[in-house]
């Protein structure tokens, strides 16, 4: 792919990835095919602010789990009203890296 496309993706799309993963995802995106380029542009991440904000305001009853499609924790955490409070406040420190690492696995999902 284009180096300037990269860059223009790098540039609007970082704050959705760990600042580890972007020498990752930028040479994954110059190793990928010029095809590529309009599936990648319609991908649809998870602003990780947001997902805190959404965890920390409804976080005990799972939302924030359905917010980034964990559908699975998202009825366990409705069901044990947060892990008891206990996973609600782990999540309120957790859920931006997993909000990152699903961004991720949908860009490389995309690629592949």
């Amino acid at each position: 792919m284009d180096s300037q496309k990269v860059d223009m993706f790098i540039m609007t799309y970082g704050k959705f990835f760990e600042s580890h993963q972007i020498i990752g995802v930028r040479e994954s995106l110059k190793n990928a095919d010029e095809s590529k380029w309009a599936i990648v542009q319609s991908i649809s991440f998870k602003d990780p602010t947001t997902s805190l904000i959404v965890s920390l305001l409804g976080g005990t009853l799972g939302i924030d789990r359905f917010f980034l499609g964990d559908t699975g924790l998202g009825i366990g955490k409705l069901v044990t009203c947060g892990g008891f409070g206990i996973w609600t406040l782990i999540d309120w420190f957790l859920i931006m890296g997993a909000a990152k690492g699903k961004n991720l696995s949908k860009l490389m999902q995309a690629l592949a």
